[in-house]
């Protein structure tokens, strides 16, 4: 009987164990890519994206940045750092879009912070950020070693990167050229772009690379499903809950910085880039989504859709319900204490 009972707790602790271990076949594995540094929205997103990597939601295989400068990768690496993955990898851009000048550079400020003795206030984690492989190299990378139609990219800046994945050819990593690996590797591609109940609106990371934007719309060989600007505007993060909900932060809190340079305390910001990534984790839930169909890009940034069941292009909105509940869903999750602080 007492060797039965033994083998019985044995048994039962491996089972445990290898639910801890081992992680859900249904958790997305994801490629961040990101203007981090043009609008605060975007720091929340990372937030939310470490939050989702803590709660095993989520495997967050690399943030790309798709903003020219070096700030963006250093407050990167600051975050990386600060929220406790410093080994997840940065991907880079050269001679990227030029918006170094549209509006204010939330990430060099929270870069720049010093201590009392003026040494940098936040801890970095990379000597060298030459190092650091551009975006379309680390893509390439890591697809290469991925199941097929494994990956989820979550744009939430320019097109730029990805369509330079696109005209990679065969390399190291893979005897495939980029089109033909991103279709092998990539199972979707989530972004925020576009604006589809008024084509006057030129959403700016379509404007700001519309030739960029165009191909991914247009010719992206996977599923694209776009986050858009109405959408992001019905769900503003409320400026009170940057200013109260984070007494937890031992000393000052990287994310927290970042608002409070970016304009003057407080302010409700539109949360266009959190939504897309909520949709590549949670799915349709929080939303209402489109039939399918196709996107063109025209003229000036103009992203027009048009329902084709031959497509596969689709667009997510929310009703006044559903925008209440994933602002609320937003400040549950990025106000709760990060797992390795």
């Amino acid at each position: 009987m007492l060797k039965k009972a033994f083998f019985a707790i044995a048994a039962l602790v491996f089972a445990v164990a290898c639910c801890k271990t081992q992680p859900a076949a249904d958790v997305p594995s994801i490629i961040l890519e990101t203007d981090i540094g043009n609008d605060v929205d975007d720091a929340l997103a990372v937030d939310l994206a470490y939050k989702f990597v803590d709660a095993g939601k989520m495997d967050l295989l690399a943030i790309c940045i798709n903003k020219e400068g070096s700030a963006p990768v250093e407050f990167v690496d600051i975050l990386n750092t600060w929220y406790g993955y410093p080994e997840i990898p940065i991907g880079t851009i050269n001679e990227g879009a030029n918006c170094e000048d549209d509006a204010i550079n939330y990430a060099k400020a929270v870069v720049n912070i010093n201590n009392e003795e003026g040494k940098p206030y936040f801890a970095r984690s990379i000597k060298d950020y030459s190092t650091l492989l551009e975006a379309p190299e680390l893509y390439r990378k890591i697809l290469s070693s991925r199941k097929d139609n494994s990956v989820t990219i979550v744009s939430v800046g320019f097109s730029t990167n990805l369509v330079r994945l696109l005209a990679t050819g065969p390399d190291k990593y893979s005897k495939l050229d980029g089109k033909a690996l991103v279709a092998k590797k990539v199972k979707n591609l989530i972004v925020m772009a576009g604006c589809f109940n008024n084509p006057d609106i030129h959403e700016y990371n379509v404007w700001k690379d519309v030739p960029a934007a165009k191909v991914i719309f247009e010719e992206w060989p996977t599923p694209v499903v776009a986050s858009p600007f109405e959408l992001g505007i019905q769900t503003c993060y409320p400026g009170a809950s940057i200013e109260n909900d984070f007494g937890w932060a031992d000393g000052l809190h990287p994310v927290v910085e970042a608002y409070k340079s970016y304009q003057p305390m407080p302010y409700d910001r539109p949360m266009w880039d959190p939504t897309a990534l909520l949709y590549a984790v949670e799915g349709s839930k929080w939303f209402t989504v489109s039939p399918m169909g196709k996107v063109a890009v025209e003229g000036e940034g103009s992203t027009i859709f048009t329902e084709d069941e031959t497509g596969d292009r689709q667009y997510i909105s929310v009703n006044p319900d559903q925008a209440k509940a994933i602002v609320d869903y937003f400040v549950e999750v990025v106000t709760s204490k990060p797992k390795n602080k």
